[in-house]
């Protein structure tokens, strides 16, 4: 007690404000069964069903109208829930046009983890897994698709009978990006619009057990029939900073067959250069387990990128320090290479999907099977 009545205030503030996103990352991404003040029922599903629904047919349709209509505006957290999806929706339209892509559809499951009452509505924890579906400009014919895992806190309202978000809380896959700049679009689409399909089926079978894998246990991404759940036998880094490298050791272990090392290994935890990005990508590396393609900003690792195979991983480096890792799993109709990841969880999503500013550098690197 005597050491905080010392603290300065904006330490206290500082360390409240941690102590909040700690404790409402342990909420969100928490597998554990919550017991809630009420049962979930059809009415529930449908609610929230309704809302991605709409949201998600303003995001192909650019309608920043009906995104608004969705939200609370009136209070300060259904503002800023609102803005932040306008700005997402504005990213995705400028990542497609350099892309050189129309999405075509987008559609959303939903899992609810529980339900409490509210007085003016209620409060959702949810999974929703969201797949994107494109067609390159050229090959109308042709759709591809993705699929995105995320967690969510939602609170609801029932104002002027409307429900009506008045806060939401999630890790937003494009968070990283939301202010693209200094991209040559008109060069990069071109180049994808005259690529062609690349052919992998003579990927060695340890490249095909990690993809394999990647794509069972990516959690909230992956497909329905898995449970939407990380590999039970390792823990969750989610609440403690995020799981990504602890995903990719995994997947090069358990599917990959690397044998465990002294400085890369897991036991009861994981070790720093299996659960820390940038000790995972130091680590591959100086071992000789990975090598380096290519590093650099967007415009510098673009056309180096077609060249990185299912197997091979993606790291991502942010004021000079690697803070993700991703893993290649497939390629799309374009040969564009499409990544597996935990935190958020993706599978196979466009490499650069959510990290394509100008402050970001990425690493991209072969792995020695």
């Amino acid at each position: 007690m005597f050491i905080f009545l010392t603290l300065k205030k904006s330490m206290l503030i500082g360390i409240t404000f941690f102590v909040i996103v700690f404790v409402l990352s342990m909420s969100l991404y928490s597998t554990s069964p919550v017991t809630s003040s009420i049962s979930i029922n059809e009415e529930h599903i449908i609610m929230l069903d309704d809302i991605f629904k709409i949201r998600n047919k303003a995001f192909l349709e650019g309608d920043m109208e009906m995104i608004g209509s969705l939200y609370n505006k009136k209070t300060k957290l259904g503002t800023w829930a609102y803005e932040h999806q306008a700005k997402k929706m504005k990213y995705l339209h400028t990542w497609a046009d350099k892309q050189g892509i129309k999405f075509t559809d987008i559609k959303t499951k939903i899992k609810i983890r529980y339900v409490r009452e509210r007085n003016s509505g209620y409060l959702f924890n949810f999974i929703a897994s969201t797949e994107y579906y494109y067609n390159y400009e050229n090959q109308p014919g042709t759709t591809d698709f993705f699929r995105i895992g995320t967690y969510h806190s939602l609170n609801l309202d029932s104002i002027g009978g409307n429900w009506l978000i008045s806060k939401e809380w999630y890790t937003d896959p494009f968070a990283d990006s939301l202010n693209p700049d200094n991209i040559k679009v008109d060069e990069f689409k071109q180049y994808l619009l005259d690529s062609d399909p690349r052919n992998f089926s003579n990927l060695n079978k340890r490249r095909m057990d990690a993809v394999e894998y990647a794509h069972r246990y990516c959690g909230a991404a992956a497909d329905e029939k898995y449970g939407f759940s990380y590999n039970k036998k390792y823990r969750d880094y989610n609440p403690l900073g995020g799981d990504c490298a602890n995903f990719a050791s995994q997947i090069l272990f358990e599917g990959g067959k690397f044998r465990q090392t002294g400085e890369w290994r897991y036991e009861k935890d994981g070790s720093k250069a299996w659960v820390n990005a940038h000790a995972f990508n130091s680590f591959m590396l100086y071992s000789g387990r990975g090598s380096l393609i290519a590093k650099g900003n967007y415009n510098q690792v673009f056309k180096a990128s077609f060249k990185l195979l299912p197997g091979d991983y993606i790291a991502y480096e942010k004021k000079g320090k690697v803070t993700h890792i991703s893993m290649v799993t497939a390629t799309d109709s374009k040969g564009y290479a499409l990544v597996t990841c935990h935190n958020t969880d993706r599978y196979k999503v466009p490499w650069d999907l959510g990290w394509s500013d100008k402050g970001i550098k990425f690493w991209l690197v072969r792995v020695n099977y």
